[in-house]
């Protein structure tokens, strides 16, 4: 569970619904489902037009993501992969096919079932570093598609206000309903402006850092694998990997090395 998701997007909303309570305002008097269905509808009906079918039937999924972030634990992969480099240097890398099926990260496990096979390094290198891009090709999709909508959103806001005033202009024969109506209207420009930048572009915004990272972890990957097999010391395969941690994320590794 991704708290830093869950916790925004409640921080964001409270906020704007704090703000309306110190004004005075009610609650109640912003909901109008013939606004919401306007903006949501027409934001993902228009948005679904630039992609396929198939492309948008796997956005619940992705979605999930931006609160469901897999644990990639940085620091255990780099202790697995010098573990695996102290294996392959005291009875050689055929040593290492046993291990790499048990591997619970698919994309180490790849790379060292590359490595076994006896494929050159350049081809493990481009086979790996193709099988990222391919995955950060992926996670675009679902970054464009909440961007979009969070494109479309206002607009569709603008809409739904327009259609109000509208509405509202053919009942001026009922002065003590315009106030209401103009109200009415002016909620679905409302509900398309927060939904935009308050749910839309921040999940669009947090899959492609999750995606960033993620590429990161398996970059550092790559590097550990590829020196595992030159056969370099595990020290040395140890400190190619962690030149992609953090500050924190190497005192941990330290750590974890005096045990």
């Amino acid at each position: 569970m991704d708290l830093a998701t869950i916790i925004g997007l409640i921080v964001a909303w409270a906020a704007v619904i704090v703000g309306l309570l110190l004004d005075g305002g009610s609650i109640g008097g912003l909901l109008h489902p013939s606004s919401a269905i306007l903006v949501f509808g027409g934001s993902l009906g228009a948005s679904m037009i630039g992609f396929s079918l198939q492309q948008t039937l796997k956005m619940p999924r992705a979605t999930l993501c931006a609160f469901m972030q897999p644990r990639l634990g940085d620091v255990e992969l780099v202790n697995r992969v010098v573990e695996l480099a102290h294996k392959a240097r005291r009875e050689g890398i055929l040593a290492l096919e046993s291990d790499a099926a048990a591997l619970s990260n698919p994309f180490l496990r790849r790379g060292i079932q590359l490595v076994v096979d006896g494929m050159p390094s350049e081809t493990v290198r481009e086979i790996l570093e193709t099988e990222i891009e391919a995955m950060r090709s992926r996670h675009r999709t679902a970054e464009q598609f909440y961007s979009t909508m969070g494109g479309f959103a206002p607009t569709m806001g603008i809409i739904g206000t327009v259609l109000g005033l509208v509405h509202m202009l053919h009942r001026l024969d009922v002065p003590g309903k315009m106030g209401p109506a103009i109200a009415a209207a002016f909620t679905a420009t409302l509900y398309g402006v927060s939904v935009a930048n308050l749910l839309f572009l921040p999940l669009s915004t947090k899959l492609r850092s999750a995606s960033q990272t993620e590429a990161e972890v398996y970059r550092m990957l790559i590097e550990g694998i590829l020196s595992l097999q030159a056969g370099e010391h595990p020290q040395l395969v140890e400190a190619r990997m962690a030149a992609f941690l953090s500050a924190g994320a190497r005192h941990t590794l330290q750590k974890s090395r005096r045990k």
